[in-house]
């Protein structure tokens, strides 16, 4: 790679300061920053398209398919008709109760009492729609844009958009106890060099294993590593078009960050007792979606760029066919840690510009499914939320017809929904474009645009 000249590093802080700005562990940022810049890392942070509003991406993934009519989108009729004919089915009613929340008066059903507590801040799209209402084929869309082949990914588009604040960890995380469905295919960057793959994180004790170096001396480690690095260099400048090369190199200078600063970004127990007590947590916990939730604030402040979470895998997750009532102990895993998240970023001045974005693959039925007792699949229409990073606050977009069954207004399909994180990020996303095979690639592929009334 040949190195940035200093009228583009001039050119590239005058347009990306204000995508950068200042808090804690911002003079490490900075000097990591100018170091990549020099050395003409891939991963150093590039100019976004326009000024951004969101500088960082967390995305929530509830895996099986999360029930909009149980959740944000309340459907009263569903209990005035239970029980009607609905073609081959019956209607069913929802089993939860609603309320109304916050200065927005927005309905939420008991299953999200603490998000219901911050949903000012959240923007919720009622007219989603995927293309798909398979598993599999959905989950791929939500991620790629794409419901028949692998493409890269939400989060690897963003990496390579973007690059990161902090070369030393990865650009993109991904904590998965569980592989959802596609497994590694929901965070791979497929013909984007593989810098920016998402790196699994396993909660538990040893959340990202053989952290730990086998060579004692900590000068000989360093010293190994420099003549590694140096062997390397002299063999990439006789190969200057090899990115499969220049991935392995900078996955190994990922690597060597991570030994020294994921057990320190991953260790909570710093954190004081009011923070840990608002994830619902404490100071031995490593696993919980608190912990992860607090733990993707944590690698946000330390440079990370996005971070994805899953709740659950492909079994025993919000893919309801036979009983509803499996949705209470799933929303009740993830209802305080989202909120906490929230709460937390907002109080630190973090929430404005870190988008937080959630949904799942679909929805689920508003009529019975086989038994009675649950809901089918639904891509029709379905729910998906935005929160902080310059999302509009308090705003219900679209909407759904009296049962939740149909779209009724502003149709919001999953390109559009990309097309609109992208831009929160400061990327056009007809400009975000990757040469492969003969032809120019995106994540909205040939559709998508972008809300004005969600991203302004």
């Amino acid at each position: 790679m040949n190195p940035i000249s200093p009228s583009t590093r001039r050119q590239f802080l005058a347009r990306s300061a204000a995508g950068l700005g200042l808090s804690a562990g911002a003079l490490r940022s900075q000097l990591t920053l100018a170091a990549a810049l020099n050395e003409g890392h891939p991963l150093a942070p590039k100019p976004t398209h326009f000024p951004p509003k969101a500088k960082n991406l967390i995305v929530f993934f509830m895996t099986g398919g999360m029930s909009h009519v149980d959740t944000f989108d309340h459907k009263p009729k569903l209990n005035t008709d239970a029980g009607k004919k609905h073609g081959a089915s019956k209607i069913k009613a929802s089993q939860y109760a609603f309320k109304r929340y916050g200065q927005s008066g927005r309905m939420v059903s008991e299953l999200f009492a603490n998000v219901g507590d911050v949903i000012d801040e959240f923007c919720l799209i009622h007219s989603s729609f995927n293309d798909s209402g398979g598993h599999s084929a959905a989950t791929l869309g939500m991620h790629t844009g794409s419901i028949t082949i692998p493409l890269p990914s939400l989060g690897s588009w963003v990496s390579q958009g973007l690059g990161t604040f902090n070369t030393n960890l990865p650009s993109f995380v991904v904590f998965a106890a569980k592989e959802p469905y596609n497994a590694y295919q929901c965070w791979d960057s497929n013909f984007l060099p593989g810098y920016h793959t998402g790196v699994r994180v396993i909660p538990g004790p040893d959340p990202i294993p053989n952290l730990t170096s086998p060579v004692a001396s900590v000068s000989r480690r360093e010293l190994e590593r420099l003549m590694l690095r140096d062997l390397n260099e002299e063999h990439l400048k006789a190969h200057p078009n090899d990115v499969k090369l220049r991935t392995r190199m900078t996955n190994f200078n990922t690597a060597y960050g991570l030994m020294r600063e994921a057990p320190e970004a991953f260790d909570t127990a710093g954190e004081t007792d009011s923070t840990l007590k608002l994830y619902g947590i404490d100071r031995a916990d490593r696993k919980s979606f608190g912990w992860q939730c607090l733990s993707a604030r944590r690698l946000i402040e330390r440079g990370v760029r996005v971070v994805e979470l899953f709740d659950v895998g492909s079994n025993s997750n919000w893919d309801a066919h036979g009983d509803m009532e499996t949705h209470r102990g799933l929303a009740k895993k993830i209802d305080q840690p989202i909120a906490a998240l929230v709460k937390d970023l907002k109080q630190r001045g973090m929430l404005e510009d870190t988008l937080i974005v959630g949904c799942s693959e679909f929805g689920r039925t508003p009529w019975e499914d086989k038994n009675p007792k649950g809901r089918g699949h639904h891509a029709a229409v379905f729910t998906t939320f935005l929160a902080g990073g310059g999302a509009t606050r308090g705003l219900s977009y679209g909407a759904s017809d009296e049962y939740g069954a149909r779209i009724a207004e502003n149709p919001v399909h999953v390109n559009d929904f990309h097309a609109t994180i992208l831009h929160l990020l400061g990327l056009e996303h007809t400009r975000l474009t990757y040469r492969y095979s003969g032809r120019d690639f995106r994540l909205t592929n040939l559709g998508g645009n972008v809300i004005k009334e969600i991203a302004g």
